[in-house]
């Protein structure tokens, strides 16, 4: 009885200091790299899949531990061979894996993860995708089409998944497509570009939506900046396209002249929708046009359009690899263009990931993790 009383004794105080130091950094236990489990029965692992390995290894960083021993590689006919060497057994397991190109390689060994370790007993399983594949076929906009996000979310939800942790989700409704027992974080990535553009002296900022369907995005990293006291406006582009991937017109609804412009998007594909709204703000006078996106996937020719355009700097998150990636774990299975281009700067989402890991296996708040004066990032 004295030795279940002191380990509650311990849990409350050390839960007592944590949440008076929440109030001056909600980072400082990822940054000091913490191990999330106040006792040793609150046994957590972190696993990885082959999309996104240097991530995966940022974040076990931040919770102060290394990544799982699993094998994720390939039979010779080109079927996944998958095993766990670690002992899961009633363990609270987070799989870290981003189902970016090729989207379906790396779906399919997430979606074995699932099995595997609900198959070896684990306790509660969370898929961390810090890009979520599919995401863009999130309705049916004409007949006898699938609803691709929708079917994603069922198939995790098949395999056991208990939660999902995701970063900048292409739409918001995708959370509702998972059931009520499989609860959905969407992690809001533009708060970690905010230390950049702090340091950039912008002149006039003007939060730039490309598209009538990211204004939301656009107000949301507009709040953020003003709330840094970086005060800015709002304007945006309406465009109309011939058909996916090739756009008739755009128009600009603003005021941008002699204004330092941020594109702010969810995800940079083949660039195309970019690179002719950053034309469209030099026409109307802008001085400067940043990009920033949560996700790279730079499609096709993308990286050269970029290249060629009048942006001055791409701002994106690693949630999905740099082209060029040498990581030789990966590189016969992901295999990546070798073409980058300086325009492009990668910043982490690590911290915010780690942090979002360690305040849902202690069954924290993930308010705090939002508040533009808290994340200090070493970007």
């Amino acid at each position: 009885m004295a030795k279940f009383l002191a380990k509650g004794l311990g849990c409350l105080i050390a839960g007592s200091t944590a949440l008076n130091m929440f109030e001056g950094d909600p980072y400082w236990r990822s940054k000091a790299k913490q191990t999330p489990a106040y006792t040793p029965e609150a046994g957590f692992l972190i696993f990885s899949g082959n999309s996104n390995r240097p991530l995966a290894r940022e974040v076990a960083s931040y919770l102060g531990c290394n990544l799982a021993n699993a094998k994720v590689s390939r039979f010779a006919d080109g079927e996944i061979n998958l095993q766990v060497y670690d002992h899961s057994r009633g363990k609270d397991i987070y799989i870290i894996q981003s189902t970016c190109p090729p989207v379906n390689e790396h779906l399919m060994e997430l979606l074995l993860m699932i099995s595997t370790l609900r198959r070896s007993s684990a306790n509660k399983i969370t898929a961390v995708i810090p890009y979520y594949g599919y995401a863009r076929q999130d309705r049916k906009m004409m007949s006898r089409v699938p609803i691709s996000a929708a079917d994603v979310a069922k198939l995790l939800e098949t395999m056991g998944v208990d939660r999902v942790i995701a970063c900048d989700l292409h739409c918001g409704q995708i959370q509702g497509f998972f059931g009520p027992r499989v609860p959905v974080d969407n992690l809001e990535c533009s708060i970690v570009a905010l230390n950049y553009f702090r340091n950039i002296n912008l002149i006039n900022p003007v939060v730039v939506s490309p598209d009538a369907g990211g204004v939301y995005r656009a107000k949301k990293f507009q709040s953020f900046l003003n709330s840094s006291e970086i005060n800015s406006g709002l304007a945006m582009i309406i465009k109309q396209r011939l058909e996916a991937g090739k756009i008739e017109q755009m128009d600009l609804v603003g005021i941008v002249n002699g204004c330092d412009c941020i594109i702010v998007d969810d995800m940079i594909d083949t660039a195309g929708t970019l690179c002719q709204a950053a034309e469209v703000l030099k026409k109307y006078g802008a001085k400067r046009v940043f990009a920033f996106a949560t996700h790279g996937l730079f499609s096709r020719d993308a990286i050269s359009k970029i290249e060629n355009s009048p942006l001055d700097q791409v701002i994106i998150t690693n949630t999905i690899p740099l082209p060029g990636n040498n990581d030789s774990e990966i590189s016969a299975i992901s295999p990546k263009a070798t073409m980058t281009s300086g325009k492009i700067k990668q910043i982490s989402v690590g911290l915010l990931v780690a942090e979002a890991i360690r305040r849902a296996h202690l069954k924290e708040s993930f308010e705090k993790l939002f508040y533009p004066k808290s994340f200090v990032g070493d970007n």
